[in-house]
């Protein structure tokens, strides 16, 4: 963003300094990825840069990280990596499902208690997460569901419902509900 032309010096040399700030702590931030994600692509048994690298050798490159990451049977971070997607598709799509529900009831204007569920439905955001955690813990302990991917993916549920009631419901206080009238005549 350029400073219009009176803008007086002191404020021209303060606006510099702090684009010159701003770039200095980008940088520091995102420079270890420059280096962190070629090595990445090493073929090597530890991840250096082999001299293969540093000429650019197509052999000296590979997705053995990525392999090993995904289907590795010694690395554990495979497997918490693969269970972490699969729990996240499921608990998006899930929550996806019920805040878009529960958000096209709560939109209706005739909704008795609409106050009332609105609170409940947002009540895992404005609880502490530790106490929500260890509730679902205990609730998921008491149904039998307590180590298993299904408890895991409905805990996830219960906690991502609210964002998407809460932006479900804002997109739908600007829809026109003359158009669904319309529609169902």
């Amino acid at each position: 963003m350029a400073l219009p032309s009176y803008t007086e010096t002191r404020y021209r040399i303060w606006h510099y300094f702090y684009i010159a700030i701003c770039t200095f702590v980008f940088f520091f931030l995102i420079a270890p990825l420059f280096v962190i994600f070629p090595l990445s692509f090493n073929a090597e048994e530890f991840l250096v840069f082999s001299e293969g690298m540093k000429r650019l050798d197509p052999d000296a490159f590979s997705f053995r990280w990525y392999h090993e990451m995904v289907y590795g049977t010694k690395n554990p971070w495979g497997l918490a990596a693969k269970n972490s997607f699969i729990i996240a598709i499921f608990a998006t799509i899930g929550s996806i499902i019920l805040g878009t529900l529960a958000a096209l009831g709560l939109s209706s204007r005739h909704m008795p208690y609409k106050g009332l569920i609105m609170a409940v439905l947002i009540s895992p955001m404005i609880v502490p997460l530790i106490i929500s955690g260890v509730a679902i813990f205990f609730f998921m302990a008491k149904v039998g569901l307590a180590a298993t991917h299904t408890g895991i993916v409905l805990a996830h549920i219960i906690l991502g419902t609210p964002f998407v009631v809460i932006t479900v419901t804002a997109t739908l206080s600007g829809f026109d509900h003359s158009v669904t009238r319309a529609a169902s005549s």
